[in-house]
């Protein structure tokens, strides 16, 4: 919102509106910053309120992909700053419900094999020429692929969210704003322990443990940059309509632990909830989105089910 000149109203009065409603707890990112643009429009056009004109042309703008979520995201933003600039500003019109539809229609994922995380990390290592830089990347992926943690959390780490001798990560400002213990194996821990003498022989003192070559914090748009052009020039899933995204990691660990407890034989149901506290859901029901079947794991499932119908026979 910063610029060369005085902040105008409107960007004042989304500055005070993003202010109370983080407040009571709201998480705004992706609210924050289609509103940013909303206001830069208006102050472009010269318009000093909300009317129905402007917010249809912010949300229908035609640069953007009808079929995509964001016209439907920016009605329901702009439609929670309208309501709150009408309690000051009696000119403002709020937009009704209901003028954008959106069915959100789940994308296939692309389930990295072990081969594939190797293979991506080695391009990304690969594309700088500054040793911090690589292992900071290969090192990132590599925990990505191991816990399914998000990629916002591996970049909000401290140096002291990491339990070394007891193999534990600390996970704090989660999605949902609860932190979470996330053990590791021996050789994860080696790896970290690996990258973060490394890092103190670059940068020591800083606050965060995966660092930039200046010592600040990962930029989430460098680091999904990077790993998309590794994914193009590792040559995965090329030929696939699937196109591999930094999410699909976390998707990927969901689908081989619970594979694994398949052919283990294990009560999938009693170890479901586990699975849904190490990756940070509030509820069991939304791990299954990530559990996506997959021939193999239809396979496991129709095995299990077989062998439980021949024993009730």
């Amino acid at each position: 919102m910063a610029g060369d000149g005085p902040m105008s109203p409107l960007a004042a009065s989304l500055e005070d509106y993003l202010q109370l409603r983080r407040a009571l707890g709201h998480k705004l990112d992706d609210v924050g910053r289609q509103l940013a643009r909303f206001v830069v429009y208006l102050d472009d056009i010269g318009e000093q309120t909300v009317t129905m004109e402007t917010a249809l042309a912010f949300v229908l703008d035609a640069d953007l992909d009808p079929a995509s979520s964001v016209p439907s995201r920016r009605l329901t933003a702009v439609r929670g700053f309208a309501r709150h600039l009408a309690g000051s500003d009696a000119r403002t019109e709020i937009p009704p419900a209901g003028l954008v539809s959106y069915r959100a229609r789940r994308r296939t994922p692309h389930l990295f094999s072990d081969d594939d995380v190797n293979a991506v990390a080695a391009s990304a290592g690969a594309s700088t020429p500054f040793p911090l830089r690589a292992a900071t990347l290969t090192t990132m992926i590599g925990l990505l692929a191991v816990t399914g943690m998000r990629v916002g959390e591996a970049i909000r780490l401290n140096r002291d969210d990491i339990d070394f001798g007891d193999a534990v990560i600390f996970v704090r400002d989660t999605k949902f704003s609860k932190g979470r213990n996330v053990p590791v194996s021996a050789s994860t821990i080696d790896a970290l322990a690996a990258y973060a003498r490394l890092r103190d022989r670059a940068r020591p003192g800083t606050t965060r443990f995966f660092v930039s070559l200046s010592g600040t914090p990962i930029a989430y748009s460098h680091f999904e940059t990077t790993f998309r052009h590794a994914v193009t020039t590792s040559g995965i899933a090329a030929g696939s309509p699937i196109h591999p995204r930094i999410h699909d990691l976390r998707h990927s660990y969901a689908v081989r632990t619970l594979l694994g407890w398949y052919r283990a034989g294990l009560d999938i149901d009693a170890l479901l909830p586990r699975l849904s506290t190490y990756l940070g859901h509030r509820e069991p029901r939304f791990t299954y989105h990530y559990l996506t079947a997959t021939p193999e794991l239809l396979g496991a499932a129709a095995a299990r089910l077989e062998a439980t119908r021949q024993t009730v026979l």
